[in-house]
């Protein structure tokens, strides 16, 4: 397992490199946010091709990160396409014009810690795909993670689908999503994310509790992310500066992550 893991970690490296090249090139780097999901997406198929005799709970991990990754992905890459750089990432690294900085910066800042923390994040199914064994069994309580996935997987798409509808609508210009799944939480992707990953951790984890436990830092630190560092947190700074007094009310009358009924006077758009 150890070397099928060095070999990911390498096709991992050789591919962030690639992309810093282009990010140079072009001067952007906004793309990294789709690589997140197409590079463990390709992590869990690097794994089952690594696997000598395949069996189902493998091939059931590398389906459900392929569902995730590959959505996630193509969304995130769109809305680079249509939106161009990202603000966040503007304010994160020198101009572009100063290319030797931007160069160095965008590298250690960017794409390699990217790299990591897709290593990290994406451990349970690598080593939930590569400990798998033909015929093997899963305990009941697997069908836990299978249910938390469906339950992650219906809050993310569902969300961003939402999301992209009411923005798509001119006359919601100005204004904060506080329709659908985003009227239970604030972030209905962030928390699907979450519940997406451990349940894949779980499933995971029915494979070999052995191996596995020790990626458990992987679903704990996306959590964390999720909520306090690159997702929610940041998420909701640039909307309280962006909306204001609106965005203040609602953050007031609804959950931040966890899916909660609204308080009350809280209202729909």
């Amino acid at each position: 397992m150890a070397e099928a893991l060095a070999l990911n970690a390498l096709a991992l490296l050789l591919a962030a490199l690639a992309l810093w090249a282009l990010g140079v090139a072009i001067g952007k780097v906004s793309y990294v946010d789709s690589v997140w999901g197409l590079a463990m997406a390709g992590l869990a198929l690097l794994s089952w091709w690594q696997l000598d005799r395949r069996g189902w709970p493998g091939a059931l991990l590398t389906m459900m990160v392929l569902a995730w990754g590959l959505r996630l992905g193509i969304h995130l890459l769109r809305r680079f396409l249509r939106n161009g750089e990202d603000e966040r990432y503007i304010k994160m690294l020198p101009p572009p014009e100063e290319r030797a900085k931007f160069a160095l910066t965008s590298l250690w800042k960017v794409w390699l810690l990217q790299a990591a923390l897709i290593m990290l994040v994406s451990s349970p199914a690598q080593v939930g795909i590569l400990v798998t064994t033909v015929g093997q069994p899963l305990p009941l309580w697997a069908l836990a993670g299978g249910a938390l996935y469906l339950v992650g997987i219906f809050f993310e798409w569902v969300g961003d689908w939402q999301l992209a509808r009411f923005k798509s609508d001119p006359t919601n210009d100005g204004t904060v999503m506080r329709s659908g799944l985003w009227r239970y939480t604030r972030h209905p992707n962030y928390f699907g994310d979450a519940c997406a990953w451990w349940g894949i951790f779980l499933v995971a984890l029915a494979v070999e509790p052995g191996a596995v436990i020790w990626t458990l830092p992987g679903p704990v630190f996306l959590t964390f992310t999720l909520v306090k560092w690159s997702g929610a947190a940041m998420t909701e700074e640039a909307m309280r500066d962006k909306y204001g007094k609106e965005f203040v009310e609602y953050t007031r009358r609804t959950s931040a992550f966890i899916p909660m009924p609204p308080k009350a006077g809280a209202t729909s758009a």
